[in-house]
């Protein structure tokens, strides 16, 4: 059993995410996206799936980089739907 790094729950079923050199372990994928996952520059929303990197900053969303000044971004608008 380990500890959870940021809820402190001793699990049977905790896990290990190597990144950066280092070695976090978790009890839940919450923690882990609460511990790991990047926050959006614009609106502060933590990124949990595909964010968007401009420059060193993340960002959400192409609006959200827009919004900081970011251009180039364009969010993808419509449905996939017969396409």
């Amino acid at each position: 059993m380990a500890r959870c790094e940021v809820c402190g729950n001793d699990y049977a079923m905790s896990f290990e995410v190597h990144a950066q050199g280092a070695v976090h372990v978790f009890d839940c994928f919450e923690c882990a996206i609460h511990r790991m996952a990047p926050i959006c520059e614009h609106c502060r929303v933590q990124i949990v799936g595909h964010g968007v990197d401009v420059d060193g900053h993340w960002y959400c969303s192409g609006h959200c980089s827009k919004a900081e000044g970011r251009g180039g971004i364009v969010d993808r608008v419509g449905s996939a739907a017969g396409a």
